[in-house]
């Protein structure tokens, strides 16, 4: 119908979907975690810009861990 969304649950996604989709949940926790678990215990001085704000930035899917590996450590 034009003008709905068509959404898939869980139950409509096919095996290899679920797998899928379950992988990539996983690299975005275990790169959130790790990103956290580095900024908690790196001190602010190597840290660019504010604790903080790059703890929320972490959160950000994908994006937000690659930043701040990337942008927010200090060598």
């Amino acid at each position: 119908m034009a003008g709905q969304k068509m959404s898939k649950t869980w139950n409509d996604l096919t095996s290899t979907e679920r797998k899928g989709l379950l992988a990539l949940i996983s690299v975005q926790v275990t790169l959130a975690v790790a990103a956290w678990v580095d900024l908690a215990t790196r001190p602010a001085a190597k840290v660019r810009g504010s604790k903080k704000k790059w703890a929320g930035v972490i959160a950000i899917n994908f994006i937000g861990p690659v930043l701040y590996y990337t942008r927010g450590r200090l060598p």
